[in-house]
């Protein structure tokens, strides 16, 4: 026999149709039964009222109400909280959820029977469809079903974060979130993005742009905090008819304070761990055609060995090709976006570390070919550090590098900052 599911405006009408069927019914029995019980004084059969037969045919209906979320027929639901199945008046036994095709969805009904939820994400741009039934205390069953959209990529957005979750980053870290597409609703989204820390310091969201949101405190985190970063961003609105899809908790550690500071006058950098100066390294900065830039900045990727090639960065000869290209720079940090590292150097003749500066814009160290040998000064640097770490320059004839140059909103006074808040 076919299972039918009936909602609630079907169960309307099927009572409706019971009433008539009924009245039918007791109508025929009348005409051909010689009983005349029921009869009225002239002995004609007395037809029950509508209220009569409604009132028949709801004694043998489920009084389970079953609801599910998102509503049938929506567009754009979340892929995490959206689906959701509730029950009053009686308990859940049995809820299926499949794709389009066919592909059953896991889900969980709760241990008192009033409720399910899929235990995992759902797919986005993907059609779902959920039958659930229910019975209430005198074992009679509902049945409720419905279909709905997930949102698609077109129609949602993403928050790419950095640091990652469970890394250990030095004091200068920003929390920087960069989203896959244009936001308009700034104060939605940062509202749906929390900070916090340990230390219990104040921490700010900054928007640069419209797809890049940083988080930092007033000055460096603390040695020893614990952060934690919270995306609540599902189901909000970001831009016109974009929704975010993320739910997410990131927490990291920042490590031992480290902050070296490069004197491009005195051709010197100092390394200052935790308030003591634990080294004071030789340098060979930017040329004075090629000036470093000043400013504060974050060490935002190691490579041990990378390729530097000028034409990347703008530094080209007359036929287009770079002024440089080294396959194979031994250790290797990137402080800006632009192409500001500081890193080792071995094809620098060793007298130029501490006494000239040589370089297109980055900071060389002393180092050999290969990044073999640990004893070199770079690799001791290299080693001695972390993402997250603070390099400050100063005395250099370049301008001071622009905040959003790589993780470098330290370059931004506090008010400013404040002031590039959505909230």
């Amino acid at each position: 026999m076919e299972k039918r599911v009936m909602t609630v405006g079907k169960r309307r009408r099927s009572l409706a149709a019971a009433a008539a069927v009924l009245s039918g019914v007791l109508v025929l029995s009348a005409c051909n039964d010689d009983d005349t019980a029921g009869a009225g004084a002239s002995g004609s059969p007395t037809a029950p009222s509508q209220a009569q037969v409604d009132e028949a045919a709801q004694q043998k209906t489920s009084k389970a109400q079953i609801t599910i979320a998102p509503e049938n027929g929506s567009q754009n639901a979340s892929i995490n909280n959206a689906a959701k199945v509730a029950v009053t008046d009686g308990k859940l036994t049995e809820v299926t959820m499949t794709s389009a095709e066919g592909t059953a969805v896991k889900g969980e009904i709760a241990a008192d029977g009033l409720s399910w939820k899929p235990t995992g994400q759902l797919e986005r741009a993907t059609v779902y469809k959920i039958a659930a039934t229910a019975v209430d205390a005198a074992g009679l069953e509902a049945h409720e079903n419905s279909s709905f959209t997930t949102v698609s990529k077109e129609n949602s957005f993403i928050g790419n974060f950095t640091p990652e979750d469970g890394s250990t980053v030095g004091v200068g870290m920003p929390v920087s979130i960069n989203f896959n597409k244009a936001i308009t609703d700034k104060k939605a989204v940062q509202g749906g993005i929390k900070v916090s820390s340990s230390s219990g310091q104040e921490i700010v969201g900054h928007w640069f742009n419209s797809t890049r949101l940083d988080f930092r405190p007033d000055d460096y985190w603390k040695a020893g905090t614990t952060v934690t970063l919270k995306l609540d961003l599902d189901g909000v609105e970001g831009a016109d008819g974009v929704f975010g899809v993320q739910q997410k908790t990131v927490t990291f550690k920042v490590g031992r304070s480290q902050v070296s500071t490069v004197d491009v006058a005195k051709k010197t950098m100092t390394v200052v761990r935790d308030g003591k100066v634990i080294r004071t390294i030789p340098i060979s900065a930017g040329s004075p055609d090629n000036t470093t830039y000043n400013g504060e900045m974050v060490i935002s990727e190691k490579f041990k060995e990378t390729r530097m090639n000028g034409a990347t960065v703008g530094f080209t000869d007359s036929d287009g090709k770079g002024e440089y290209d080294i396959k194979d720079v031994p250790h290797a940090m990137r402080l800006s976006t632009s192409g500001t590292f500081i890193h080792g150097n071995y094809w620098g003749a060793r007298s130029i570390f501490g006494s000239v500066n040589t370089s297109h814009g980055c900071v060389g160290l002393p180092d050999v070919k290969g990044a073999g040998d640990p004893n070199q000064t770079a690799a001791w640097f290299y080693d001695q550090s972390i993402t997250g770490d603070v390099v400050i320059v100063k005395n250099s004839k370049d301008k001071t590098i622009a905040p959003d140059n790589g993780l470098n909103g330290w370059n931004m006074d506090w008010s400013a900052w404040k002031a590039g808040s959505a909230l």
